[in-house]
């Protein structure tokens, strides 16, 4: 028998490559390995279990067991790779070698957490993955005050979905404005208007110097501002990919593990997807150029050689209070803006200087109109 192919992983990306793999090719061998239990969830519900009052076992699809025995697949739970060999193709864990045909790395990303000074650190939470909203739920359905850090799109999202389950939420961010990497400015300000016209306390321009504890409560030092009093810190600064496992074999990274339109590393028989994976200098935490990276791959794997190609792609914001999508170029310094508001909503347009559509934001009903906007722009990759 030849040797399997090797997945490391069992994220969303993992788990699209072993379904569009398995559409294409039933037998040839898959052993996944996962640090965690390997259920099959939706990582973007995360950010709307408190509103809906769920538990975090209803976001499971499938067990590992059950998702092994639909995919005809070896999986391995709660277990770490210590040691890829990529000159002689093996992985080591529980004290064995496995040798793969190719390797598949999708190892994510974590949260992403400075370290402030203080006692608290360690007792920042994180919301990045089922285990993780596990651990935490208990703690979070018990605060009255929550305080998360980040003013980004999945802190945003956080925050509204926490203060709609009933929690007086704090906002703060180092940034000037709402979700800075996705939103012009004027939107930023309708959307920091909206939260605070529901009683989200929003501190922007905030530098944290300190987090300490005090009894129960955790106090949160700024520069310039008053302290903040709160029961739990949730982290929603960015995510870090992991990249020690590809940097330990020698395989290139940058901010992620760098791969090529084939999704293949710098080693041979050795691929990466997911939150960890960059190309063209980019890393791609969304759930549509993952899909599509998992696809391409499946291909590539069953023996169709297919580069990966990003069409223009959209980003829903899961902002109930003002309803979001938007794509392309929405935050660059020279675009010309259009704007179209009416009692739908609004659209407004980013144009180059000649003219040419490069990215849009819709809002409320006038989200109707993004696909037809979306096939207008230039292809993503």
């Amino acid at each position: 028998m030849s040797n399997p192919i090797i997945v490391i992983g069992s994220g969303f990306a993992a788990y699209q490559w072993v379904k569009s793999f398995r559409k294409l090719d039933q037998h040839t061998a898959i052993t996944l390995v996962t640090a965690d239990q390997g259920a099959d969830y939706s990582k973007p519900e995360l950010s709307h279990v408190f509103s809906r009052h769920q538990q975090a076992t209803d976001l499971i699809k499938q067990t590992a067991a059950e998702f092994a025995a639909e995919y005809n697949i070896k999986l391995i739970t709660e277990t770490i790779i210590n040691e890829i060999n990529t000159a002689q193709q093996w992985v080591y864990f529980n004290q064995q070698q496995l040798q793969y045909s190719s390797l598949i790395i999708a190892t994510g990303a974590t949260s992403f957490i400075p370290k402030f000074a203080g006692n608290a650190t360690d007792k920042i939470i994180t919301l990045n993955s089922l285990s993780e909203l596990q651990q935490n739920q208990s703690q979070i359905n018990a605060a009255k005050h929550i305080t998360i850090l980040g003013a980004g799109l999945i802190g945003t999202e956080i925050a509204i979905d926490l203060a709609t389950a009933g929690k007086q939420i704090t906002l703060c961010d180092k940034a000037a404005a709402m979700m800075p990497a996705l939103l012009p400015d004027f939107i930023a300000a309708e959307l920091h208007q909206v939260l605070s016209q529901k009683d989200i306390d929003l501190q922007l321009n905030a530098t944290i110097s300190e987090i300490n504890t005090d009894g129960k409560q955790m106090i949160i030092s700024q520069q310039e501002k008053e302290d903040i009093h709160t029961d739990i810190i949730i982290a929603a600064m960015g995510l870090a990919p992991r990249l020690q496992l590809a940097q330990q074999a020698g395989i290139s990274t940058n901010r992620g593990i760098i791969v090529n339109n084939m999704l293949q590393t710098s080693a041979t028989n050795v691929y990466a997807i997911g939150d960890c994976a960059e190309i063209n200098g980019k890393i791609s935490a969304f759930i549509q150029p993952i899909m599509l990276s998992a696809i391409a791959l499946a291909k590539t794997l069953a023996g169709t050689p297919t580069p990966l190609s990003l069409p223009p792609m959209l980003i829903k914001a899961k902002t109930p209070w003002l309803p979001l999508s938007l794509a392309g170029i929405t935050t660059a310094m020279d675009i010309h803006w259009q704007i179209e508001r009416d009692h739908d909503g609004y659209i407004a347009k980013a144009h180059t200087a000649d003219k040419t559509l490069i990215g849009f934001v819709a809002s409320h009903n006038k989200q109707k109109q993004v696909f037809a906007l979306l096939r207008q722009l230039p292809p993503a990759l």
